[in-house]
């Protein structure tokens, strides 16, 4: 076997205190803070100079983490974020949430917009696309059967 589990994926920000609320009220849990500016990092990345800080967020079932990563240096390269569903790269994160209305209700409290409508996949899930903060694309979905 190859992979052991997925570890984390890496959003890069530009307001980390903003997007830590926003996935903590999502029901991930802040696991640290922390400025990275070491030489290493660069040579991991291909990114040297680099200085950026990142916010570690665990999901509630303890095997996921989301990376939020705000760079002050070198400048931002590109910003995709609000690219269409159907761009090439990364699209979305998915959440399971208990119960989706709440979940929408008190993540539009803090911004975060729906992209369109909740729908009803086969009577299995309750499905739906939001926007969080600087245009994060997540995705959100609601188990209807057990």
């Amino acid at each position: 076997m190859t992979i052991r589990r997925m570890d984390n994926v890496s959003i890069v920000v530009e307001d980390l205190d903003r997007c830590i609320a926003f996935f903590v009220e999502l029901g991930l849990s802040l696991e640290g803070r922390m400025p990275i500016e070491e030489e290493w990092a660069g040579r991991v990345t291909g990114v040297r100079g680099q200085r950026v800080e990142i916010a570690m967020l665990r999901t509630p079932d303890g095997h996921s983490r989301i990376e939020l990563s705000r760079f002050d240096a070198p400048a931002i390269a590109s910003d995709h974020r609000m690219a269409p569903v159907n761009a090439l790269g990364y699209l979305r994160v998915m959440f399971t949430v208990e119960d989706i209305d709440d979940t929408l209700q008190r993540l539009s409290q803090l911004g975060a917009q729906l992209v369109d409508e909740v729908v009803n996949y086969r009577d299995i899930y309750r499905l739906c696309y939001i926007r969080g903060p600087e245009g994060i694309l997540i995705g959100l979905a609601q188990q209807l059967t057990p």
